[in-house]
Order: C-alpha cells, then sequence, then structure tokens
C-alpha cells in the first residue's frame, strides 16, 4: 500500500527490502548467407559491445541517483559481452513528492532518487539458427537495489536504449524490513502492473500480457511489436529484391521465431528442418 507522507511508517533501522528488475530484450533478424549471419552477429557486437553497455548502465545509475564504486566490463570472444556495476547511495539531486507513483520513470536528464547496497549488471547473447537463416540478439539487464526506491523508474530509459521486437520484464520485492514496534512490511509501494511504469507511446506499438502473482510481489510482463515490416528484419537489403514466394516463407519464419520467444515455447510451423 502507498503511504502518503502523513501515513510514512517509522522503520527499525534500514529499509531492507530488496527491489529487483530484470529486463530482456530480444532482436530478431533474418541472414539467409553464412556471410550475412557473420556481419550481422560483427554489427551487434560493435552496436552493443562493452563501452556502450556501461554508458547505458551508467545512465541507469544516474537515474535512481546511485553512486558508481566499480564497474567490471568484458568483451568476449567470438561474441558477446558483460558489464557490471556496484552502486551505492548518492547524492539526491530532487526528491519527487510521491517517489512511488505508477508512472514511466524519467531520462538520464533527471537525477530524482536514491539508493544503496545495490547493483546493476547486464549480459550480451548474439547467436542464430544453424539452418533456418534466423538469428537472434539477447540482453540481459538486472537492477536490483536495496532502500526505499524502485528500479522500474529506469525502465523508461532501458527500453528506448535497445532496438528490441521482444522484451520480458520481471520485477520483484524481497525480503522485509520492521516498523518500529518490530511489525514486517514485505512491500512499501502500490503496484499493479509494470505496464503502469511504460510510457503510452511505447505501450502503443507492443501487444503485452501480464501474469502476476500479488501475494508474492512478483511481477511480469510480456511485450511483442504489433506492426510488423519485414524490411525491418532483413539485413542489407529490403524485401524488393526478393520473389513474392521467398517474402511470404521469410515472414512466416521471423513471425514464427518472434512467437516462440514470446510465448516461450517451440511451435510447429511445418518448416523443413
Amino acid at each position: 500500500m502507498k503511504l502518503t507522507p502523513e501515513q510514512r511508517v517509522t522503520l527499525h533501522g534500514f529499509n531492507n527490502l530488496t527491489k529487483s528488475l530484470s529486463f530482456n530484450m530480444y532482436d530478431i533478424c533474418y541472414t539467409k548467407t553464412r556471410d550475412e549471419r557473420e556481419a550481422y552477429i560483427q554489427y551487434i557486437d560493435e552496436q552493443y559491445n562493452a563501452e556502450r553497455l556501461t554508458n547505458i548502465l551508467k545512465a541507469v545509475s544516474e537515474i535512481i541517483g546511485a553512486h558508481v564504486l566499480n564497474v567490471a566490463k568484458q568483451d568476449y570472444v567470438p561474441q558477446g559481452a558483460s558489464v557490471t556495476l556496484l552502486v551505492s547511495e548518492g547524492p539526491v539531486v530532487e526528491v519527487p513528492t510521491e517517489s512511488f507513483e505508477e508512472s514511466p520513470g524519467p531520462l538520464p536528464d533527471n537525477v530524482v532518487l536514491q539508493l544503496d547496497k545495490s547493483h546493476i549488471t547486464v549480459h550480451t547473447y548474439p547467436e542464430y539458427h544453424p539452418d533456418e537463416g534466423i538469428s537472434t540478439f539477447r540482453a540481459d539487464i538486472d537492477v536490483s537495489t536495496c532502500g526505499e526506491i524502485s528500479p522500474l523508474k529506469a525502465l523508461n530509459y532501458l527500453i528506448r536504449s535497445f532496438d528490441t521486437d521482444i522484451i520480458t520484464i520481471d520485477y520483484r520485492v524481497r525480503g522485509f524490513t520492521r516498523d518500529i514496534n518490530g511489525h514486517k512490511l514485505f512491500i512499501d509501494h502500490e503496484i499493479s502492473s509494470i505496464q503502469n511504469y511504460i510510457p503510452d507511446d511505447i505501450k502503443n506499438v507492443y501487444d503485452m500480457i501480464d501474469v502476476n502473482i500479488y501475494q508474492e510481489n512478483i511481477f511480469h510482463t510480456k511485450c511483442k511489436l504489433k506492426e510488423f515490416d519485414l524490411n525491418n528484419y532483413l539485413f542489407g537489403y529490403t524485401k524488393e529484391k526478393l520473389e513474392a514466394e521467398e517474402i511470404e516463407d521469410i515472414a512466416a519464419r521471423v513471425k514464427s521465431e518472434m512467437d516462440e520467444i514470446f510465448y516461450g515455447k517451440n511451435m510447429n510451423h511445418g518448416f523443413i528442418q
């Protein structure tokens, strides 16, 4: 339950609640040949290398008012990258009256919150199907905070930082804190859906479904692009260079890949393996 300033509970010591946001994005591309696949993987590795990912995570830390204590980053061979930031409480530039109001969070030019004893991580996973010409890129980002604030305030910026076809988002509040009488508090803010933290202009372009377990303070949202334009999934050329039958076949394969990722299961679409 969200508390007004007049209702604010006095805690016994530090707020020990841990709020964890897991943000997984998928980019899908049709790569017909081995050369196209290798070029796509190289492109992804250049676009989302450890240096750029570090800058994205530093922006996240600024949004939630964190001070970066340590940065560990690595570009892997043959592909992929990882970055981990350890962060602590940072200076507060501005504190909103209602820190937990369900609304899209700020972009990096607004530092409005603070946190302590937390971390932010990202791992990337470029890969491709051995037969069907489908290549995918997945980025996993985890933002874990301890204290009063919610990492959901960084969700707006994270979605805008990646060109993504499928998004899966998990948010969970773990542990408990105590008031001065020893009464346990298992959540300190009101939340009905992760979607309330996603801007309308983003929600308008995605189909979304929720799977929430309110009694466990677990929230899950999946997003898939509504509009499909095959040109957005071809690497280095457009569909105008393809025959009608090939356009239909490639579109079916890409849509199948998106559906399988979105629903989390393999589907038999009759493609030749």
